[in-house]
């Protein structure tokens, strides 16, 4: 089997080729125009010198041209790299020389700081530029225009053989540290996040066609409207899942939540993919502010970032008819586990899921631990080469225990009595104050359920006595916080070591692109001015 992820396109189109594929800006495409039009701009790359294993980034944000530049970059075995559309030039510049791009495709919007970083990028010797309606009208590039590529290139599907080995680059800039690009096999990538095991059974699909099959076999396809930026693989491989699948996939260009629920309204979609609150609380109050007809929707399922119990409990409420489902996983693992929302009236309630094929939880040793216990969350099975160019951290996080490969992450979670998991948080970004561990999304998930507090990120800074103090930055949810009533709030649900001595109030919270809590940000934002608050508690324990 091949399972490399043009193929795995192209057996869709070839199963389904009149069926619709993707829907943005008022354009769809079928899988034969799309399978098309990324065969022309695979044979511009190629007469521009890309080959097998070509580092080729993606700056861009969503719309049917990047998802053309996917395909088009793997159909050719070249690597799309993707590239976070929020950074700035000197991150740019980071990562395009780290992840030795010789070529990128980009919109007209983020042409400044291109060619503000080009004279430093030696290696980067082709550039396509796509034209927007993001601000990036007149914006000067010396890029060459993406149509005149395209119409130089191509249609017909002549490439040669692909091979399962070929590389799937993930950069993840994480919460800490500089980005570095985590290197799978597209086999191992189509395994544990595009359908390559059975999301709900655990078991293998029998091979590279079962996913075509199934599309020609189902006359009902659905449509999945994917919100995350295709530069996260929270997007990204849900897209490809649904087309894999011949289903049809909704795009808009940036996150808006009025427009989110127009488009709900006008193109029917089955499927809601979020990330978390930062996506999905928006949508609830969008949705109570202005509500539409949603009936449409069979499923809204979040990854890569929690959602907390107070949000889950709206969308349940607001739409009682549809499946919400939150999952685990990240680029150094996929697919961990999968959960389902339930009502519950305690804010505190972490996400429980029943963990996928290769999942588990183990001690620092890299050994199971019993239920009842604590560990680290780990993958064994198909799990990634490492990251690119670090060996030092690929072999932190990439062992083998008792003869058996696996990645262990940073991610805590505690194995309940019937097998299934709760997160607890990330490791690398608990607070240690006093001996005391206080792992952020717990007070954060309080903090957020307090009506007052729209969105929250929870950070250490510094203590002489404690060696860190719990500290917040939160946003208002309207007008002015009650500190006080804040502070009663989170000591009814939660030790008080764990309360914020130290509270910041920004306009808004920063987030990446994906929904994850920007802890960079946060700990710069606290850095940079006097807190707004410290608790009439003062700093006793």
């Amino acid at each position: 089997m091949a399972c490399n992820f043009a193929d795995l396109y192209e057996h869709s189109a070839d199963a389904v080729p009149h069926r619709t594929a993707v829907l943005a800006g008022g354009r769809r495409l079928t899988f034969a125009e799309l399978d098309a039009r990324a065969n022309r701009l695979a044979h511009h790359l190629a007469a521009a010198g890309a080959r097998p294993g070509t580092h080729i980034g993606f700056h861009m944000h969503n719309s049917i041209e990047t998802l053309e530049t996917l395909l088009g970059c793997y159909k050719i075995r070249a690597v799309p790299v993707n590239i976070n559309y929020r950074y700035r030039a000197e991150e740019l510049r980071y990562v395009y020389d780290n992840a030795d791009l010789e070529m990128a495709v980009h919109h007209r919007c983020y042409a400044p700081l291109i060619e503000e970083i080009r004279p430093r990028l030696p290696k980067l010797r082709h550039t396509l530029v796509v034209e927007d309606d993001q601000g990036g009208a007149g914006a000067a590039s010396e890029s060459v225009p993406y149509e005149q590529a395209l119409e130089s290139g191509s249609p017909e599907r002549d490439f040669g053989p692909r091979c399962a080995d070929d590389h799937f680059i993930m950069y993840t800039g994480g919460t800490t540290g500089l980005p570095k690009g985590v290197i799978w096999r597209q086999e191992d990538m189509w395994r544990v996040l595009g359908g390559g095991i059975d999301f709900y059974t655990g078991e293998p699909v029998a091979d590279e066609f079962q996913q075509s099959r199934m599309a020609a076999a189902n006359d009902s396809p659905m449509t999945w409207f994917v919100l995350p930026p295709l530069i996260h693989a929270a997007a990204m491989m849900p897209t490809f899942t649904a087309l894999w699948s011949g289903n049809a996939v909704l795009f808009q260009p940036r996150f808006d939540p009025y427009e989110v629920w127009r488009e709900v309204a006008e193109k029917r979609p089955h499927v809601l993919v979020v990330t978390g609150d930062a996506i999905a609380r928006p949508l609830v109050d969008a949705y109570r502010a202005a509500p539409v007809d949603a009936s449409s929707l069979i499923s809204i399922g979040s990854g890569a970032a929690q959602l907390t119990q107070p949000v889950k409990n709206a969308l349940l409420e607001l739409f009682p008819n549809t499946l919400v489902t939150e999952s685990i996983g990240s680029s150094e693992t996929g697919f961990g586990g999968i959960g389902f929302a339930q009502q519950d009236d305690d804010p505190a309630r972490a996400p429980r899921v029943r963990t996928g094929r290769g999942a588990l939880v183990v001690d620092d040793g890299g050994h199971p631990v019993a239920p009842g216990g604590e560990g680290w969350v780990a993958k064994t099975g198909n799990v990634p080469i490492g990251y690119y160019k670090d060996p030092v951290k690929t072999d932190k996080l990439f062992r083998t225990v008792d003869g058996v490969r696996m990645v262990i992450t940073d991610d805590r979670a505690r194995v309940e009595p019937d097998g299934s998991v709760t997160l607890i948080g990330r490791g690398n970004m608990v607070v240690n104050t006093g001996g005391e561990k206080v792992f952020p999304e717990e007070v954060e998930a309080i903090l957020k359920a307090h009506p007052a507090v729209y969105d929250a990120v929870v950070i250490g800074v510094p203590h002489e006595r404690w060696g860190q103090l719990v500290a917040a930055v939160v946003s208002a949810a309207d007008g002015a916080i009650d500190f006080d009533d804040v502070e009663r709030y989170v000591r009814e649900h939660l030790a008080g070591y764990k309360l914020p001595r130290r509270i910041w109030v920004a306009e808004t919270v920063s987030r990446t692109p994906s929904g994850k809590p920007d802890y960079r940000w946060a700990k710069s934002y606290a850095a940079s001015r006097e807190p707004d608050r410290i608790p009439v508690s003062g700093e006793t324990r």
